[in-house]
């Protein structure tokens, strides 16, 4: 008996797969209701990101009722990222799906383009981590958080690549998203957790082809259906639901996925993104800014130039769109501020991200041959308290915005505790069931102990920021 026919389900599971069923299989049906929703997120992305860019600066005493620039933060930066980053926890990619102004807008463009085959270098692997490294540091040098201008350099910069790319690439297909988005990447490995998936019923998909009418899909993202084993990849936008009566979008174990994963499924780049992108350089952005080693490497580094005759590194006469120049908010950036800001994040990832990788690998130790396969897979144990690490990050504006309107923050502490800890025991727990192929139980409790240390590392270190620099 198939997966999508057994009756030995208990009966409240057997409720919520018949409701998570029939969601899908609405997407499927309504389709015409989810792109008016898309476009009408398209349309209100839009007037959050151009109004405020040609509107005065608001003054301090603007709040989000009374100042469109201030209430178009919140919905940026205050609510719509953080939660982004959230949902990957509770629905897989349906904000990719069904939501995402940028996979509307490159779709669109794909299907009145050029129609071209994605080139080799296009699809190269790397490109995700690559553009999410890049896109983070320009955002801070530019201040993408603070400043509309800023937001509409980088958000709007890739709206308009997305759909140059939709336009040149693919025919009604999300290019862009497939492979170049800077956030993919990101929202790739969370939804790896998310507890619904649409599954596939391999066996009633061959069994019914040629006997039940086939409908065309269009797979925008372009996944093989047939053989998708999870939501990393699925927009889940419901297209497929239905398909042969062999896709259903069902719940499942959140950490199946992860525990079980197979060392040959295990990327390096996917591995890379979570240590060195989610903890390493998300660490070095969110950091800097609170950190006092930053303050005194800063004064260091005036005094060396000052000393040695550069002084051209303390001027301040890069365009808005190079480095933060607001002289009316008295916020400007030196060169040497930019410099240094570059090297502070760089540094932090490649030191969290280098220890992080070396408990890792200690604890791969422990496993069978290919070790260096083994910590690549132990790294996607870390996507719990990478992905929460980044929303408590990005949360950091929501709780300075609030503060701004007079609500009180008090209870934020607290919360930040709950939730690393929670993103901490959860880790712990990937990695002590992908520790299960360990023969010896001292191995395993040995190994284990080794990746809590990089469970330590990472909460340490968003400790720091949180209950030491940024009370």
């Amino acid at each position: 008996m198939s997966a999508l026919t057994a009756t030995t389900t208990p009966r409240r599971d057997r409720h919520s797969r018949r409701w998570l069923a029939r969601y899908g299989d609405w997407l499927a049906r309504h389709q015409p209701i989810v792109r008016r929703v898309q476009w009408v997120v398209v349309g209100a992305y839009m007037i959050l990101l151009i109004v405020p860019a040609v509107l005065p600066l608001p003054g301090n005493d603007a709040h989000a009722l009374d100042n469109f620039t201030v209430f178009a933060q919140w919905a940026f930066w205050g609510l719509w990222w953080p939660f982004v980053i959230a949902s990957m926890f509770v629905m897989g990619r349906t904000w990719c799906g069904v939501f995402c102004p940028e996979g509307t807008l490159t779709e669109a463009a794909s299907k009145v383009g050029l129609h071209r085959a994605p080139p080799r270098w296009l699809r190269w692997g790397g490109w995700p981590f690559v553009a999410f490294v890049l896109t983070t540091l320009f955002g801070q040098l530019v201040s993408v958080y603070q400043y509309p201008k800023a937001a509409l350099l980088v958000l709007g910069g890739s709206t308009v690549a997305a759909i140059v790319v939709g336009y040149v690439y693919g025919r009604e297909k999300r290019v862009w998203c497939r492979y170049l988005c800077p956030v993919s990447g990101v929202f790739n490995v969370l939804a790896r957790v998310s507890p619904v998936a649409f599954r596939i019923d391999r066996d009633g998909w061959d069994r019914n082809a040629g006997h039940v009418p086939i409908h065309p899909i269009n797979c925008a993202p372009l996944v093989r259906i047939k053989h998708m084993t999870g939501p990393s990849e699925c927009h889940m936008c419901g297209r497929c639901s239905g398909h042969l009566g062999a896709v259903e979008l069902a719940a499942r174990p959140p950490n199946r996925e992860v525990a079980t994963l197979p060392l040959a499924k295990a990327s390096g780049w996917d591995a890379a993104l979570i240590v060195f992108g989610l903890i390493g350089v998300a660490l070095g952005a969110f950091h800097w800014n609170a950190s006092p080693w930053f303050v005194s490497l800063k004064l260091a580094a005036a005094d060396f130039a000052i000393d040695h005759g550069m002084t051209w590194l303390l001027t301040a006469d890069a365009p808005w769109w190079v480095l933060t120049h607001y002289p009316e908010s008295n916020d400007v950036f030196t060169w040497l501020d930019g410099a240094l800001i570059v090297t502070y994040i760089g540094v932090t990832a490649l030191v969290v991200g280098g220890a992080v990788s070396l408990f890792l690998l200690l604890a791969a130790r422990a496993g069978p041959a290919p070790r260096l396969r083994h910590g690549m897979r132990l790294a996607y144990a870390l996507i719990p308290l990478a992905g929460i690490g980044v929303f408590l990050g990005l949360s950091s504006l929501t709780v300075t915005l609030a503060r701004a309107e007079g609500i009180t923050t008090s209870a934020v502490p607290a919360l930040r505790a709950l939730l690393l800890a929670a993103g901490a025991g959860w880790s712990l727990w990937l990695a002590w069931r992908q520790l299960a192929d360990v023969p010896r139980a001292t191995a395993r409790w040995a190994a284990l102990v080794a990746f809590a240390g990089a469970v330590a590392l990472t909460v340490g270190a968003w400790g720091l920021l949180f209950f030491h620099w940024a009370r």
